[in-house]
């Protein structure tokens, strides 16, 4: 089981940190809250050590590997309470998590249900399940002093951070690529995943 990264910051996008570390490239997913911190805490030499809950995303032919990344064990371990919730899995925690962790645990002590469903993907019923899983469990992660800046320039979502990737891979110039994904999403704003949004960029191109 791995434990913990340290390496350098290979990639960042909306939801993940890609860290090098001996030879090899690890994807980590990270909340918000973490992501938004990770640079800051380079070493003198530029890597970042993630402490990371391992687990099997199962699928019905076969199990991926997922790593899930945080600054320290604390909020290790409040993710570890979060996904104790009936409903709440690794990946809708990390989604989820896009508040301050301190902020989060305040509102369940206090039975804010209205704050918690702020949060991505929970609703009245999720929001009334966590305060009576974790209310009164909350002390240690109070006192976190960790934040999320809410007021941020816009970003790439994860689609399009994955067809840049793609596209720059391809040898394609980055303002180039970015022109591309813009008129693509202009022309169809349903896509979900970077293979649709590719196949449409590709479809522009064939037709101009």
């Amino acid at each position: 089981m791995i434990t913990a990264v340290k390496g350098k910051i290979a990639r960042q996008g909306q939801a993940s940190v890609t860290l090098e570390a001996g030879g090899l490239s690890y994807e980590i997913l990270t909340p918000v809250s973490v992501l938004q911190r990770v640079k800051e805490n380079q070493d003198s030499d530029g890597n970042v050590r993630l402490i990371t809950y391992h687990y099997y995303q199962m699928t019905p032919a076969s199990g991926m590997p997922v790593l899930v990344g945080f600054l320290n064990e604390v909020e290790r371990d409040f993710f570890l309470e979060f996904i104790k919730v009936s409903g709440i899995g690794p990946r809708a925690a990390v989604k989820a998590l896009n508040r301050a962790i301190g902020e989060i645990a305040q509102a369940i002590d206090k039975g804010d249900t209205k704050y918690l469903k702020g949060l991505p993907g929970i609703g009245e019923q999720k929001a009334r399940e966590i305060v009576a899983k974790l209310q009164g469990k909350m002390g240690k992660f109070i006192l976190m002093q960790d934040r999320v800046v809410t007021e941020t320039p816009a970003a790439l979502s994860d689609i399009e951070e994955e067809a840049l990737h793609i596209l720059l891979q391809l040898q394609y110039k980055k303002a180039e690529a970015q022109e591309m994904i813009k008129k693509a999403l202009e022309r169809c704003g349903q896509l979900t995943t970077s293979g649709e949004l590719l196949n449409e960029i590709y479809k522009q191109r064939k037709t101009a």
